[in-house]
């Protein structure tokens, strides 16, 4: 097994990488890594690189061909669940594929965050990246209304879905199939689901509302049960050779 580290482009200074002090405790200390060991370096923009430990910092080998990343962007508009259950739900999304993950405070959300959430949303981000061995760190945002989330989401060549419950609506894999072709935006409520006047006004926007099943989901399952589906159409819509 070949570990992974996440650096920032500063880092990479021609052939080598300068480890932060936090990332040479990590391969050092907690892997145990020696002189001239191998690890697997990531830049977060779809950059690989395999390299050698020297001298407290790292020596590129040689770049790597790698493609984990789906060639169709994803973003997830998620509405805070009440409880720590966020902490988990980004963690599988980031896993999933996802490449934008759009914090929301709802009319029913419960959960106030702090100004600390976002630094801790973003490590848990880049924590996944690394596990998952994907070539690029998700972007999350800061958490933003339902209200202004719309407006700035809604583009050209962007297909937008909010999952609903207890309303006539079809199915998500009715629009996803047979292939997707354009970018995807999926809104996914909090407990108790999102208002009659929010889902309104997001497909007046041009938001599709749409179900993901004859159950009711919980808030932190409904956004892994719609990029589970948006993923697997996708990869099998763009088989790699």
């Amino acid at each position: 097994m070949t570990y992974r580290i996440i650096i920032e482009l500063t880092q990479k200074q021609g052939n080598i990488i300068t480890l932060t002090p936090e990332q040479k405790h990590y391969l050092k200390n907690v892997l145990r890594l020696k002189e001239n060991s191998e690890f697997i370096v990531l830049d977060g923009q779809y950059n690989t690189y395999l390299v050698k430990l020297n001298n407290d910092n790292g020596q590129i080998i040689k770049p790597l061909k790698e493609e984990t990343e789906l060639p169709i962007n994803v973003t997830l508009m998620i509405a805070l669940p009440k409880g720590k259950g966020f902490d988990e739900v980004i963690r599988s999304c980031t896993e999933l594929g996802v490449n934008t993950i759009i914090p929301i405070i709802s009319q029913r959300t419960l959960l106030k965050p702090s100004s600390h959430k976002l630094d801790r949303w973003r490590k848990i981000v880049k924590e996944a990246t690394e596990q998952s061995e994907r070539q690029r760190v998700p972007t999350i945002l800061e958490p933003i209304s339902f209200s202004e989330a719309l407006k700035n989401t809604k583009q050209p060549n962007q297909n937008c879905y909010i999952c609903v419950t207890r309303k006539h609506a079809k199915h998500l894999l009715t629009y996803l199939l047979p292939e997707i072709t354009n970018s995807i935006t999926i809104a996914t409520g909090c407990e108790g689901g999102w208002t009659e006047k929010e889902i309104n006004e997001a497909i007046n926007l041009g938001f599709i509302a749409v179900n993901l099943g004859s159950r009711v989901l919980r808030a932190v399952t409904a956004p892994l049960v719609a990029l589970s589906l948006v993923t697997s159409v996708i990869e099998q819509s763009y088989p790699k050779d």
